[in-house]
């Protein structure tokens, strides 16, 4: 029995009631020893509002199509799902950006459509094209038929967890992560991506029931997921609300952040004794920056819209900030990349530095993913500079 499989029987990250307690501490001895020691943990702290030596940094999409090494294990595994689905190959390219660059955080190399695929909808990617299910929800037949997958059928993705905390062997902490529910039903719904999200949105003004069934469901099995990616052995988790933004005001609120907030009231937030810090991200939530401060999380992620000091004013009693530089920033030469992660920094303001407490702590990104045409070579200049400045900052 594997260390996911074991893990899976159990609702909670407590053992079952029936063990004996002599049971119960040798299992636990045995999950706790699995996996070597934390050497640098500045992404947790942070994550939990703790003071840190330098700010820690690292990139949506960081393991991907911008990397001649990606490139190279996806054609030897033939697809997109044949890399992702491969334990092995997603070990590799999870791995791959930090044999390049000093990041403080790995994310699991996986994509956000997993749990559709595995309510039977048929993920499929072409090169050059984005994602596409062979079957679409849009009916009140499609909808009447989901339902919160087994996550045996996600075994790959956990087996994948486990694997990558191995090979980590405690270099830095490991990110799981999901799309939100509201993101996911997109997706569902229109079948793949969208430049006006019609489908969708005619379903839920039209048959807002449909809809908000979706995202009932989406949320118990981002839920269930996510928990099974803790217990393989994720160290914090990141709900993806990339398409929360296309939403009007009141319908943010009612098909997207009540549907976050559900995931965020189901998951673990401790395991074997252990803080599991939880992100949100979504994309074009600026506007709803007081709104998602109820959320029960740990780190809002910002796109490059958001004025930092001004979320850090608003939010910094609450949650640790993540973001924000806008991605094309990476296409101008190293310099000016430099200056506008100095830039980034000061506008976060100066870091929290008593140990003693806890306060507004920053975790360096990109506003939205990578490009992959971005140049390996100005990751390394953004790196050093967020490194760097972050320093200088806490000895002002």
């Amino acid at each position: 029995m594997t260390f996911a499989t074991h893990w899976q029987a159990c609702p909670t990250p407590t053992a079952p009631k029936h063990l004996n307690a002599t049971f119960v501490r040798a299992e636990t001895a045995t999950i706790n020893t699995m996996f070597a020691p934390l050497q640098n943990d500045t992404f947790l702290r942070a994550c939990l509002r703790e003071s840190t030596a330098h700010t820690p940094v690292w990139l949506m999409r960081q393991a991907g199509r911008y990397l001649a090494e990606y490139r190279e294990t996806r054609a030897k595994a033939g697809s997109f799902m044949g890399l992702a689905t491969n334990t092995d190959f997603a070990t590799e390219v999870t791995l791959q950006p930090l044999e390049r660059f000093p990041l403080d955080a790995a994310i699991l190399f996986s994509d956000i459509l997993t749990v559709p695929d595995a309510m039977g909808l048929g993920l499929s990617f072409a090169i050059g094209e984005g994602p596409k299910f062979a079957k679409v929800v849009r009916d009140e037949a499609a909808v009447s038929a989901l339902e919160v997958p087994d996550m045996a059928k996600l075994q790959y993705v956990f087996d994948a967890v486990t694997s990558i905390r191995k090979a980590l062997n405690g270099r830095v902490p490991l990110i799981g992560f999901s799309g939100s529910p509201w993101t996911l039903g997109c997706y569902m719904v229109e079948g793949a991506g969208s430049s006006d999200y019609r489908l969708v949105k005619t379903l839920m003004y039209q048959r807002p029931d449909l809809m908000h069934r979706i995202l009932t469901i989406n949320a118990d099995s981002v839920a269930a997921y996510l928990n099974a990616q803790i217990e393989a052995g994720a160290q914090a988790v990141m709900i993806f609300d990339s398409w929360g933004g296309v939403l009007a005001d009141a319908e943010f609120k009612s098909f997207s952040l009540a549907y976050t907030q559900r995931v965020l009231s189901k998951i673990h937030k401790t395991f074997n004794g252990e803080t599991i810090p939880s992100i949100v991200f979504t994309k074009g939530g600026g506007l709803w920056m007081s709104e998602m401060q109820s959320l029960d999380c740990n780190v809002l992620g910002m796109d490059w819209s958001v004025n930092l000091a001004k979320a850090r004013a608003q939010l910094g009693a609450t949650h640790a900030l993540q973001g924000n530089l806008d991605p094309n920033v990476l296409f101008a030469n190293p310099e000016q990349i430099a200056a506008e992660a100095r830039a980034v920094l000061d506008s976060f303001g100066t870091p929290h530095t008593d140990p003693n407490t806890k306060g507004p702590t920053q975790i360096f990104n990109l506003g939205h993913g990578i490009s992959q045409f971005t140049p390996p070579e100005h990751v390394s200049a953004l790196v050093e500079a967020v490194h760097s400045h972050s320093r200088f900052l806490r000895k002002k």
